[in-house]
């Protein structure tokens, strides 16, 4: 059962994750305002981080509060789900709009990885003689903004891989170029809108050389909302025409056509500030970045199809984190354990 800090802190989260498809760079954050009352807990607000550049949880929260004619919060507890930051960046410090409001207690989530805040906000608040309670549902918070937490703590993107492949293994027929856009049919309706929902996730998506050349895709998100990620392909042997669809002008595009090395192309991305990479390069790009071990996730949809030769998928071990029927198709989710 869980603790009343706890219930309040997985509230948090829930709010926290409405601003998913919108705040990267930025983590995942949510707020909650708590009064008590003749011995009784009384939500009185509640805010999340909505867009990058916008309010912070807590600023949205405390403005919720006014709205409502609250001018005082002498019986008031915040909840948030990650630590309050104590610098100016594109908004004020939220550690000292709390001071100001004179909020004597705040439960904090987890600290904050970024080396700007990383325990300087709980100080300020400690030192302000506010009570601070730190490491409410602190795995909760942490899986929230893996993401973020990447960046900030392995000072690289968080990096997802993921195909589809037939049952007997292949992700592709043997194609040469003058069959491209002849792209086997692998998944169906409802994981094509998944792997849009992926795409929406992540800052960014990446294909090796062939894949552009082959499939021309868009690597838009057209079947969820969000944003569309940041494109990034491989052209090292300067092929790929600019007239391909990769290089549309309706969403920006990385081009690394001198250094291909992986370990390059994540310093590269991790000082863009780019927290996250979904690939959906061939198997020669797949496998190159699996032999690195430069990876965090594997998503594999397997259709009950048989083509009996092609392009192979990656060898991988199903060591598997969940598996889930979609139609006929097998979603497996490998998770790379450190």
């Amino acid at each position: 059962m869980m603790t009343k800090d706890e219930l309040y802190m997985s509230r948090c989260l829930h709010l926290a994750r409405i601003g998913e498809y919108y705040v990267a760079p930025n983590p995942m954050v949510g707020a909650v305002l708590v009064r008590k009352r003749s011995g009784k807990d009384e939500v009185v607000a509640e805010g999340w981080h909505q867009m990058y550049g916008g309010p912070h949880a807590e600023v949205n929260c405390i403005n919720m509060a006014e709205a409502k004619g609250i001018d005082t919060y002498d019986d008031c507890t915040l909840y948030v789900s990650l630590e309050p930051c104590s610098h100016y960046g594109k908004t004020p410090p939220c550690a000292k709009l709390l001071i100001d409001k004179h909020i004597p207690r705040v439960v904090v989530g987890m600290t904050d990885p970024n080396p700007l805040v990383s325990g300087k906000g709980v100080s300020m608040l400690r030192e302000a003689g506010i009570e601070v309670k730190v490491g409410v549902l602190e795995k909760e918070c942490r899986e929230l903004n893996k993401r973020f937490m990447s960046l900030q703590e392995k000072h690289r993107p968080y990096i997802i891989l993921k195909w589809a492949q037939t049952e007997d293994g292949f992700i592709d027929t043997n194609r040469t170029e003058k069959e491209a856009g002849q792209q086997l049919v692998i998944s169906n309706t409802t994981t094509k809108q998944l792997v849009h929902q992926m795409r929406a996730e992540n800052m960014s998506i990446m294909v090796g050389t062939r894949t552009a050349l082959l499939d021309n895709p868009r690597l838009q998100t057209t079947r969820w909302s969000g944003r569309n990620p940041i494109r990034i392909v491989t052209d090292r042997h300067h092929i790929l025409p600019r007239t391909l669809r990769i290089f549309s002008d309706d969403s920006p595009t990385i081009v690394y056509d001198t250094d291909t090395e992986w370990k390059h192309i994540l310093n590269d991305l991790h000082n863009r500030n780019i927290h996250s990479v979904l690939v959906e390069g061939g198997r020669q790009w797949l496998e190159t970045i699996i032999g690195t071990g430069l990876w965090d996730e594997i998503h594999i949809e397997v259709a009950p199809i048989s083509i009996g030769n092609g392009v192979k998928a990656p060898a991988v071990q199903l060591n598997t984190k969940e598996t889930l029927m979609v139609g006929k198709n097998r979603l497996y989710t490998i998770c790379k354990s450190e």
